[in-house]
C-alpha cells in the first residue's frame, strides 16, 4: 500500500502561483511514476501531468504545458506540482496518484493509489 497526502492548495489570484506537494508513505516511492490530476465541479477528473520514476521525464496536458511543472524528490518521497500563471479555469481539486506501470498516462484506471485531494481556487 502507498498512502498519498496532498497539501499546498488554497486561494490565489489569477496570474499567481502555487506549489502543491504530495507526500508518500508505505512502499518504495521510487518504484512509482507519479501523476497529478484535477477535477472541477461538474466535470470529470482530468490528467494534468506526470513524472517518471527517476524524475528524468515529465509529461503534461496541453492546457497546462508551459505553466505547470512536476518535480519529485525521491529522498523525501514527495512529488510537487508548481503552478504558475494560474487562470480561473485551473480552479479544481487537485489529486496526486501513483502508478507502477508506464503508458496510458491520462487513464485514471492505470493508477494504483490516490490521494484525498487539495482544493485550488483561482480568483479572477
Amino acid at each position: 500500500q502507498v498512502q498519498l497526502v496532498e497539501s499546498g492548495g488554497g486561494l490565489v489570484q489569477a496570474g499567481g502561483s502555487l506549489r502543491l506537494s504530495c507526500a508518500a508513505s508505505g512502499r518504495t516511492f521510487s518504484n512509482y511514476a507519479m501523476g497529478w490530476f484535477r477535477q472541477a465541479p461538474g466535470k470529470e477528473r482530468e490528467f494534468v501531468g506526470l513524472i517518471n520514476w527517476t524524475g528524468s521525464s515529465t509529461y503534461y496536458a496541453d492546457s497546462v504545458k508551459g505553466r505547470f511543472t512536476v518535480a519529485r524528490d525521491n529522498a523525501k518521497s514527495t512529488v510537487y506540482l508548481q503552478m504558475n500563471s494560474l487562470k480561473s479555469e485551473d480552479t479544481a481539486v487537485y489529486y496526486c496518484a501513483a502508478k507502477r506501470t508506464f503508458g496510458a498516462l491520462s487513464s485514471l484506471r492505470t493508477y494504483d493509489y490516490w490521494g484525498q485531494g487539495t482544493q485550488v481556487t483561482v480568483s479572477s
